[in-house]
């Protein structure tokens, strides 16, 4: 299927997402991959559908959601493999843009060291771009990248496209337990992610079935260290260890609404204090979502920090 959705995003809010590549031709065979080991690893960009056919079909899939008064806030370029692949990417972002809708690519960044690939991402509104990791020993035990590629190329490639794209940029970055989440390889990320200025940049964790099995999220503790040293270099960081589902959205259940913004930011004791104190309840509910093991508490430069348990 070329057009699936409109589904929720917490990053993009209703997308129709694109599958314009066929599945599992990548750049990159990451250890997380939901969608299992790369079985076609490429680094040469060729046509695969023609931009005209996935045009038609996002353009029906408007159509349908428009008679059913469904919103559509993104057309968001995500298929099973790499997008930057498809040497026809500029002429399909053009095409979409015809239907009215932002257009967004998700990217692993692999391809960014082509200036053409630079100028065609350009065309985009929102681009994500994977950062995994800026240390050569763990790029390649976490990406698995194709032979060809080097990761000196792609970070400039990522430099140079983030100082001259006029639409939102964000990143993310993936953090695997024992690869890539030490706290100096964070710290030259967070490095560079002080130089790209993204608008957010989002950590994230497995927490689907990955494509090797011994992969495992970080621990909270090493999970909140890593936030801490990225938000202190970003304008904007967020965590992206949960579902879609309404991390944003007041429930009126205070319990719930706690959980659902530790999913996003860890919480120092004073700020759930104030979220507490503002709906009225007492440090009772804190205790008892401990007990629960739904939240975590969790040290950091001598600050107390509240955060939502990761799904092991």
């Amino acid at each position: 299927m070329i057009a699936f959705g409109p589904v929720p995003s917490r990053r993009l809010g209703r997308s129709l997402g694109l599958n314009h590549i066929p599945p599992k031709v990548c750049s990159y065979s990451c250890v997380y991959c939901q969608v299992g080991r790369t079985n076609r690893l490429r680094v040469a960009r060729r046509a695969f559908f023609e931009p005209e056919e996935v045009w038609r079909a996002a353009r029906a899939k408007v159509e349908q959601a428009q008679a059913a008064g469904e919103r559509i806030d993104y057309l968001t370029l995500v298929p099973d493999g790499e997008p930057t692949l498809d040497v026809n990417l500029g002429r399909l972002v053009a095409l979409l843009h015809s239907l009215g809708r932002p257009i967004a690519v998700i990217s692993n960044a692999s391809l960014l060291g082509h200036a053409e690939v630079r100028a065609e991402l350009r065309g985009a509104d929102w681009v994500s771009l994977k950062v995994d990791a800026v240390e050569e020993a763990a790029w390649r035990r976490v990406n698995r990248p194709h032979g060809r590629l080097r990761l000196a190329a792609i970070l400039d490639g990522v430099r140079e496209f983030a100082a001259a794209f006029p639409g939102r940029l964000v990143t993310e970055t993936m953090l695997v337990a024992g690869v890539n989440d030490g706290a100096e390889q964070v710290q030259e990320v967070a490095r560079l992610l002080a130089q790209v200025r993204p608008a957010v940049s989002y950590l994230s964790v497995p927490t689907r079935p990955p494509a090797e099995t011994w992969v495992r999220p970080p621990s909270e503790e090493v999970l909140n260290r890593a936030y801490q040293q990225v938000a202190a270099a970003v304008e904007h960081a967020e965590l992206l260890v949960g579902s879609e589902g309404n991390a944003f959205a007041a429930t009126g259940d205070v319990a719930e609404d706690l959980l659902s913004i530790a999913a996003v930011h860890p919480l120092r004791r004073e700020a759930v204090e104030r979220l507490l104190a503002g709906a009225g309840r007492d440090w009772s509910i804190v205790r008892r979502l401990l007990a629960q093991g739904r939240l975590v508490e969790t040290d950091y430069a001598g600050q107390h920090f509240y955060l939502q348990r990761l799904e092991h």
